[in-house]
C-alpha cells in the first residue's frame, strides 16, 4: 500500500508536469522524493463538494480505484489526484477503467517528458 502525501508544499508540481484529464479527476505525477516508496495525494475541495459526506465519499471511491490499479503506478513517481464533482456518479468498473487509462497516459507522457 502506498503512503499518502500530507504536507501542503509536497502537493506542488512543475507547470510542465505530466497531466491526465478525466471526467472524474485530474492526475499529475512527479518524481518521488523517496525512490522505491512512491506516494499519492488527494485534493478534494469544499468548493467542489459542499458537504463533508460527499468529500469523504469521493476520497473513498478514488482510493478503491487506486488500489485496483496499484500495479500500473510507477514506484519512482508520486501521483496527485484532483477530484472533480462527477466522481460521485461513477460506478466502480467505470472508475477503474478511467484510472487505468489515466495512468497509461501519465506513463506515456512521463517517458516522452524524460526523453
Amino acid at each position: 500500500m502506498r503512503q499518502t502525501i500530507k504536507n501542503h508544499h509536497q502537493f506542488q508540481t512543475d507547470t510542465d508536469a505530466p497531466l491526465a484529464v478525466t471526467p472524474y479527476f485530474l492526475a499529475k505525477c512527479r518524481p518521488t522524493l523517496f525512490p522505491g516508496d512512491a506516494r499519492y495525494g488527494l485534493i478534494v475541495t469544499k468548493k467542489t463538494f459542499k458537504l463533508a459526506v460527499d468529500r469523504n465519499r469521493a476520497k473513498r471511491l478514488i482510493r478503491v480505484w487506486i488500489r485496483e490499479c496499484a500495479d500500473m503506478m510507477s514506484p519512482d513517481m508520486d501521483y496527485i489526484f484532483i477530484i472533480r464533482g462527477l466522481i460521485l456518479r461513477a460506478s466502480k468498473p467505470e472508475g477503474v477503467k478511467t484510472m487505468k487509462k489515466a495512468l497509461k497516459q501519465l506513463a506515456n507522457s512521463e517517458l516522452v517528458h524524460n526523453a
